[in-house]
């Protein structure tokens, strides 16, 4: 099996030496997404609900682009820096799995890249 590479403009560009998004035969492993405007590449510091939305239209554009959505979607993984926002981050992500959600893990950390407050990765099927 060979590995594709997944990139689209409409995510932000990845912050280090890692790709949006690598599919090896029916899985896509989606890297961590974090509160960056594509359009602007700033990074959005703002309330974390804001940030948690902007994170899960980064991953549905990568999503998107993979031809995907959020259905395939079978794991996530949720990086908080502070664990009084999972009620807040919870219900956003809500949101955008509203049957037969994935299976997920959330964990507490003691910082996050950009000093963001919320991360969110993926793995999905095809």
């Amino acid at each position: 099996m060979e590995k594709k590479i997944i990139q689209t403009d409409k995510a932000p560009k990845p912050v280090g030496p890692y790709s949006q998004a690598v599919q090896l035969g029916n899985l896509l492993y989606c890297s961590g997404q974090i509160s960056i405007d594509p359009k602007t590449n700033e990074v959005f510091l703002g309330p974390v609900k804001e940030q948690t939305e902007m994170v899960m239209k980064n991953i549905e554009a990568v999503l998107a682009q993979a031809g995907l959505g959020f259905k395939n979607v079978i794991k996530t993984n949720i990086f908080l820096i502070n664990m009084n926002d999972f009620p807040t981050v919870n219900e956003v992500y809500g949101k955008y799995f509203t049957q037969n959600p994935p299976a997920r893990s959330t964990i507490a950390v003691a910082a996050l890249p950009k000093g963001v407050h919320v991360e969110i990765e993926i793995i999905a099927h095809t």
